[in-house]
């Protein structure tokens, strides 16, 4: 009798623990699929830290675009950025942009071009509210168009992208950058600057070209993969593809001068350096904004860090600028 006893409660209890994790895991489908046309985002489940550029109220951690353009710097991993982009269908980005929204990131930075701009517009249309801050890509014989075309899509703000800037300074064409960045904020949006060399950001200031915030790499070299002083950068493919911020103690002891927000990209070396590790290095050393690339399921770690690490720096050397 007992044994039939317990027999009968077992697969009782078995029973219900199935139908149990069936209805957990159909909540969880639930829960990550995309809202019908026209539904709203829901309100975000946590509290994100906040900052200001310009008259925009900006998540700290804010999304990097490669989830979308399918960039993935990968070292010799040359099957990365393929399966990068394999993954990250465009039913699969826009969940991810409903989670970020969900964790409180509510910027996100991408490339001014078609893809990025057809899924923006598929997101606000179902309610999404995240902002664009566009990567502007002008032609030094024509600096005007690109970021007009972002701007009347609908980006929160521009900067001329990092790429550009150093190009520019190389080639002397560098007051170039001070002409986007008074027409960007003569459309009303927040003008930035990008770079990867800090001589970018020194001369930008140096010539007031009126920025509102600098976007500029920023991560430790305590990585096995950093590259080493007698390496050169004389390659074919890629010279920057295993380094970010050559110099990081020169970032962060110029930019403690510099009052105007600080957005910091590559802090984590492309994924060699971990969150914990990255992130808490950004902050401490003055960033007041960290742009990374993440895919779905990386998002409530990410966002969960930041509010965490937050509050543990109110006081820093660099003052929070935004």
């Amino acid at each position: 009798m007992t044994s039939k006893l317990n027999r009968r409660r077992f697969l009782t209890h078995s029973v219900l623990a199935s139908a149990g994790v069936s209805a957990v895991a159909r909540a969880a489908e639930s829960s990550s699929a995309p809202p019908p046309a026209g539904a709203s985002i829901p309100v975000a489940k946590s509290p994100m830290p906040m900052g200001k550029i310009g008259k925009l109220t900006v998540s700290r951690l804010i999304s990097g675009g490669n989830l979308i353009s399918g960039w993935a710097h990968a070292r010799d991993l040359h099957y990365v950025p393929s399966l990068m982009r394999a993954y990250n269908t465009e039913e699969k980005v826009l969940e991810t942009l409903q989670r970020l929204e969900e964790h409180g990131v509510n910027a996100i930075i991408a490339d001014p071009i078609k893809k990025p701009m057809e899924i923006f517009a598929r997101h606000w249309k179902r309610g999404g509210k995240i902002q664009w801050i566009a990567e502007g890509h002008p032609d030094a014989g024509d600096w005007k168009t690109n970021i007009k075309k972002s701007i009347d899509f609908g980006a929160a703000a521009v900067y001329v992208q990092g790429v550009i800037g150093d190009k520019w300074l190389k080639a002397g064409q560098f007051d170039l950058l001070g002409k986007c960045v008074e027409f960007i904020k003569a459309q009303g949006v927040p003008g930035g600057i990008g770079a990867h060399k800090l001589e970018v950001i020194v001369e930008a200031e140096k010539r007031n070209y009126g920025a509102e915030f600098y976007v500029k790499t920023l991560h430790h070299t305590g990585y096995w993969s950093t590259r080493r002083p007698d390496q050169t950068l004389d390659v074919v493919e890629n010279p920057t593809d295993n380094y970010w911020d050559l110099e990081p103690a020169k970032t962060i002891t110029f930019m403690q001068e510099v009052e105007k927000p600080w957005i910091a990209f590559k802090v984590l070396a492309a994924g060699a350096i971990r969150p914990d590790s990255g992130f808490r290095y950004a902050f401490e050393n003055g960033a007041d904004f960290i742009c990374v690339g993440m895919f779905d399921f990386q998002v409530e770690a990410n966002a969960r860090l930041v509010t965490n690490l937050v509050p543990q720096f109110e006081r820093r050397e660099r003052e929070w600028i935004a």
